[in-house]
């Protein structure tokens, strides 16, 4: 790749520096000088209707934006990327999470191989695996089905799986439950089992090196778990009824087929991916085997669809209403120009609550950067803090914060227009008076509260002040006629190409992830001393060894 380029030093970010300096946000100002501001500023994407009219866009900063894409060549960056071009610099590798979901019949080459045989090699054996175990052809070693999944993982292995299993809820099996692990804190997995029966539970151990210090202390927790309880139960006696136990309720998601089979697992119920897929890129992977299973094959290749619409949307609809683009702009603009440091994405979709927590890996792990992809130092802010909750429960926490707050915080809001469960309490649909709050609260961060419509409500002047809100602050209206499997993929697929288009900007290499390497090598360094070696607790800093010391005179 060549070298990125600074864009400080475009004339488009000069310019958007001008208009910052005499930049007064006045959304009801905008609206009465802009007629068709909502027709100008409202675009679909696929299934995606996005409303963009009370955000911090003007005729003149979204020119400049246009211009600041093309200066920094945003778009070649992605035709790039597409094109299997090795953009993870600091990798050497090239980036095709788009490959994932890429149909059949194309054809993508990387260092002379088809990828899209062997990606769809892989889904068709995910696919069939998953069949077998909702038809219960697939048993566990006392030839009970299996009732219970456990995916074991971490990062990208466990985010994207749990996210999408809860956001699609209501297509699962019944009869079969997904549950999920992560956490070394051994708590995690006692809690996950609780209650489980060994002889109907599988775990997914996905790791594509099968070297993950939390994904394979677990999973050798998990299989000491399953043993015990199969001896207690006398369900198996000897090594060999263990190790056939081991075959029958675990498979990997993994390339390290050798360690695989070190572990207990037939190779032959391993599923591969490539090193050109990230963690945080790869639920729509073999990565994704926990929800195939729950979901089922026809609705997992639904999906993928959806990624596959806005990929296509992303590659070819030009800038001014290309959805991802324009948004991953916009966050350029409220981060580097208008001080803006945090991001809330909010859900009115109870189906969506981990979908906040699932975006702040994607978007702070790939743009958490400070160097740009040719190793030089950033020239300007990177990278946003995302965070949210479903509403209305936001409400009655943080809005106070956004409503009436100090701090500009740009804000996401998700709405679906036909419930998977149409309630009401005899009088109000409980949709209705949701999707309600929804509109209520884009309206009111827009428009807020003037002093003299305080007055005009009769409010006691001493508490006049605490009565004013002052509007003006931007939101994103997302929303779509259901969550179906399409539109979950569609809207992680959305965030995947905002945060690509701001990377891009910046300059920096989106898809490593070297932050988060320190830390797990200091970890693999220090274990001998927290488990009482002298000599490595001494080579440790004089803080850290004090909080070690502590911690092992008060360890039972």
């Amino acid at each position: 790749m060549s070298a990125p380029v600074d864009p400080t030093t475009t004339t488009a970010w000069a310019e958007l520096d001008r208009l910052r300096g005499e930049f007064t946000p006045d959304l009801r100002a905008w609206f009465d000088a802009e007629p068709s501001r909502v027709v100008d500023l409202t675009h679909d994407a696929a299934d995606l209707h996005v409303d963009l009219s009370k955000s911090y866009l003007t005729p003149d900063v979204i020119a400049a934006l246009i211009r600041l894409a093309e200066q920094t060549r945003v778009a070649e960056r992605r035709d790039a990327m597409f094109a299997g071009e090795k953009i993870n610099t600091t990798e050497d590798r090239a980036v095709l999470h788009t490959a994932l979901r890429l149909p059949r019949d194309a054809r993508l080459e990387v260092d002379g191989e088809n990828v899209v045989e062997h990606v769809h090699a892989e889904l068709d054996k995910m696919y069939a695996f998953a069949d077998r175990v909702r038809s219960g052809e697939w048993t566990g070693s006392t030839g009970k089905r299996i009732e219970t999944v456990i995916n074991i993982g971490i990062g990208g292995s466990d985010l994207g799986p749990v996210m999408v299993y809860e956001a699609l809820a209501p297509y699962r099996q019944e009869g079969l439950e997904c549950r999920f692990v992560s956490n070394i804190d051994p708590a995690d997995l006692a809690e996950t089992t609780q209650g489980l029966d060994p002889e109907t539970t599988l775990f997914i151990v996905a790791s594509k090196t099968f070297t993950t210090l939390e994904t394979m202390t677990n999973a050798r927790m998990a299989r000491a778990w399953l043993l015990d309880g199969l001896r207690a139960a006398g369900a198996i006696t000897g090594d060999d009824q263990s190790a056939e136990a081991i075959a029958k309720h675990f498979v990997a998601v993994s390339t390290a087929l050798d360690k695989v089979a070190e572990f207990g697992i037939d190779p032959d119920n391993a599923f591969g991916f490539w090193d050109w897929v990230g963690g945080r890129y790869s639920v729509d992977s073999v990565i994704g085997t926990s929800v195939c299973i729950a979901i089922g094959p026809e609705r997992f290749a639904e999906f993928l669809g959806g990624f596959r619409a806005i990929d296509e949307h992303f590659l070819n609809e030009p800038v001014a209403s290309n959805v991802p683009m324009i948004m991953g702009l916009l966050n350029v603009w409220y981060n580097n120009f208008l001080g803006a440091q945090s991001h809330a994405v909010l859900p009115y979709q109870q189906y969506l609550h981990r979908f906040p927590a699932y975006l702040q890996q994607l978007t702070m792990e790939s743009n958490g950067k400070s160097v740009r992809w040719d190793a030089t130092a950033v020239t300007t802010q990177t990278g946003e803090v995302f965070w949210g909750e479903p509403g209305t429960n936001g409400q009655h926490a943080f809005f106070q914060l956004l409503h009436q707050g100090t701090k500009l915080i740009p804000a996401d809001f998700i709405g679906i227009a036909n419930p998977a469960h149409a309630l009401t309490d005899g009088e109000t649909d409980a949709h209705d008076l949701l999707m309600g709050n929804f509109f209520a609260q884009t309206a009111a961060l827009a428009w807020g509260k003037t002093e003299q419509e305080v007055r005009a409500e009769g409010t006691d002047e001493s508490i006049i002040g605490a009565r004013i809100f002052p509007g003006n602050r931007p939101t994103a209206a997302i929303m779509a006629a259901e969550l179906s499997p399409r539109v979950v993929g569609e809207l992680i697929a959305l965030y995947e190409h905002i945060t690509f288009t701001e990377g891009a900007v910046w300059g920096i290499d989106s898809f490593d992830q070297w932050g988060v390497e320190l830390g797990k090598s200091l970890a693999k360094e220090l274990a001998p001393a927290v488990a009482g070696d002298a000599a490595a607790l001494d080579r440790a800093d004089p803080s850290t060894r004090a909080q070690i010391e502590w911690y092992r005179r008060h360890r039972r």
